[in-house]
């Protein structure tokens, strides 16, 4: 019993230490924030000052859809389109 929940334990602890980092910069080569992606292939979006500025999500379909910092829908990207 003890190994089981060392084991689910280890895989909790890999999912969370397995999202990407990304930093973002500026067109003067500061930090201005950073990108996150977690293993669902969500990505959530860090302004400088570490506080969140949005969110995005991609369906089975390739369609990405954009969150504000509020959790409300900014826009769409959709594959094949250039509207």
């Amino acid at each position: 019993m003890k190994a089981a929940v060392a084991v689910v334990l280890l895989l909790l602890v890999a999912s969370d230490a397995s999202a990407q980092q990304t930093p973002i910069y500026g067109a003067d080569g500061k930090a201005t924030g950073r990108l996150t992606t977690d293993s669902g292939g969500a990505t959530t979006i860090y302004g400088a000052n570490g506080r969140v500025t949005g969110r995005t999500s991609t369906n089975s379909q390739r369609t990405t859809t954009i969150y504000d910092a509020a959790g409300r829908k900014a826009g769409t990207v959709v594959p094949g389109r250039t509207k």
